[in-house]
């Protein structure tokens, strides 16, 4: 039963840090734009890797009938 004495203010000290913590990542724009970064692993950002005989831009054949 004496360790509810210790129990209880370590709880309300961890309590009290993640209310702190939370009101803080608000306070500094955390949570400002949620959609932005699910988008941006769809933005092709990997130009570097494609060797450079690939990056050759094809024409379209012409038509036969021209």
């Amino acid at each position: 039963m004496d360790i509810i004495f210790l129990l209880i203010p370590i709880a309300i000290i961890l309590a009290s840090c993640a209310v702190w913590a939370f009101f803080w990542s608000v306070n500094n724009g955390q949570y400002d734009d949620l959609d932005s970064p699910a988008h941006s692993i769809l933005y092709d950002d990997d130009e570097d890797l494609i060797p450079d005989d690939a990056k050759v831009k094809h024409t379209p054949a012409k038509d036969k009938n021209d």
